[in-house]
């Protein structure tokens, strides 16, 4: 792997930037509708070739190409290299990158927060979305020309329990987008990027409903939110909490007010309350107000905590108060390696038979109800649009804590 100029491999097309997307009405209509995977296996009866043509290839043509930190020194200060993809295989689908959200996670990764990075360029970007240009013999959901996204995790096993469950974003041997590598020994990069390959497991056909744009940071922060709300029973007669209105958070209201739950905002300060009324919450509590709990306890049932930094001030006993009898606490924010979950004792739970967990991503099933959700709720994520040469630009605005609520990058690495 090796950088090259933007002049000598690539070049830059010309800037499509837009602001800040229209702040969306909160989804009225309640209920979850039924979910029909094969529906969104078939091709979206709309495709967007005109914006894909900078990238697109022939079958086996396409240059792969991002923008990556070199300098870890200097961690968003990106470089345009030229690198391996992993050796395609008959389960593979490629697909060449048009959009591709930002996430905290890439921020954690590139200023080394969870663990040191590996030699060598790294790519980053999760949140992928694109038009397929090449698929494996042995695949059959997807076909070239189709819209798709991929998300953190890039390909499993495909023989463990958890993999024959459905399950297959908790594989033990899940390849993982972010200084991941792949079984043929190559280093995973991601979506900042002209074109990734993939596993049809970790593959998400696009409905038609849903603009690339906004799929894209749902392809990670809104499957990070939607996966455990969906699989905690979040729906009509529910009373949900959502800690944190950040990026994950605002998917974290937007799909439990979509299920047809209650959602109760829990925000540090005014500065974003009214953001969540409009996002949908029902009630926007401020956390830096004393026993802010207190109005609450025993009336959860679920609690999806989005905060990537606990601090000393967080207790959990007063937090876990507030669910109701066998109530679910699921933490999915992942702060720093050295910011651990406060300590608690069972007998705080013992009170209310509350419990605590966690939860990775989603299965290609979440994805898809997911996806199908938000084409029938009119689910609209808040974005920023930013040519992908301006990752600086977004990088530094997650770490500041300025995007309101997620940045979508849009391709500019044009083909020569």
């Amino acid at each position: 792997m090796r950088g090259t100029s933007v002049r000598s491999r690539g070049r830059i097309k010309s800037p499509r930037c837009s602001g800040p997307s229209p702040h969306p009405p909160a989804p009225t209509a309640p209920g979850c509708s039924s979910i029909s995977e094969a529906r969104y296996r078939q091709p979206p009866k709309k495709i967007c070739k005109t914006r894909c043509r900078a990238t697109m290839s022939a079958p086996g043509e396409l240059k792969f190409m991002g923008y990556a930190m070199t300098d870890p020194s200097a961690w968003s200060d990106l470089r345009l290299v030229e690198f391996q993809p992993k050796t395609f295989g008959p389960e593979d689908v490629e697909l060449a990158i048009t959009h591709c959200g930002v996430c905290g996670s890439d921020v954690h990764v590139l200023t080394q927060s969870w663990s040191p990075v590996r030699a060598g360029p790294t790519v980053v970007g999760h949140e992928i979305v694109g038009t397929v240009t090449r698929v494996g013999a042995h695949v059959a959901a997807v076909r070239p020309g189709d819209r798709v996204g991929v998300g953190g995790a890039l390909d499993s096993c495909g023989a463990c329990r958890a993999c024959a469950d459905g399950h297959e974003n908790y594989c033990p041997r899940r390849v993982i987008a972010l200084m991941g590598a792949h079984r043929d020994g190559v280093p995973s990069q991601g979506g900042f990027a002209t074109g990734i390959r993939a596993n049809e497991r970790f593959v998400f056909p696009i409905p038609a409903a849903v603009e690339s744009r906004h799929a894209a940071s749902m392809m990670c922060g809104g499957l990070t939110a939607f996966h455990p709300l969906r699989a905690n029973g979040c729906g009509p007669g529910k009373k949900v909490g959502v800690i944190g209105v950040g990026g994950v958070g605002h998917y974290a209201i937007l799909f439990a007010k979509a299920m047809g739950a209650e959602v109760v905002a829990f925000t540090r300060g005014s500065g974003k309350a009214e953001d969540a009324r409009r996002l949908g919450a029902d009630c926007v509590v401020d956390t830096t107000g004393k026993a802010f709990w207190e109005a609450h306890v025993f009336s959860l049932d679920i609690i999806i905590s989005t905060v990537d930094h606990f601090g000393a001030e967080t207790t959990l006993p007063d937090i876990l108060s507030m669910l109701y009898v066998q109530g679910r606490y699921i933490t999915i924010g992942l702060p720093a390696a050295d910011d651990p979950l406060p300590g608690l004792h069972p007998f705080v739970m013992a009170q209310n038979g509350s419990s605590v967990g966690s939860s990775f991503l989603g299965s290609k099933g979440d994805a898809v109800a997911m996806l199908e959700l938000a084409a029938e709720k009119k689910v609209v994520p808040w974005i920023e649009e930013l040519p992908m040469s301006q990752a600086k630009v977004a990088l530094e605005g997650v770490q500041a804590g300025k995007a309101r609520y997620r940045y979508v990058l849009t391709q500019d690495i044009e083909q020569v």
